[in-house]
């Protein structure tokens, strides 16, 4: 298995703390702080639409 290079954690209110990486083979990882052993994984090209799809307000039901 490839190097997971995460990211900052983004987080919410209180400890509500998100992470994401990328390996070197084109995966994204997207995993709770503190627990990024267990991840999502999937494409860098699926980490990009759903980053879009969410700017883009499609996610905005779920706030």
């Amino acid at each position: 298995m490839a190097e997971v290079h995460w990211e900052e954690p983004f987080c919410g209110e209180g400890a509500n703390c998100f992470r994401l990486g990328t390996d070197d083979n084109g995966n994204a990882y997207i995993a709770v702080l503190g627990q990024e052993d267990h991840y999502l994984t999937d494409t860098r090209e699926a980490l990009q639409t759903l980053i879009r799809d969410i700017k883009a307000g499609k996610a905005d039901h779920l706030l």
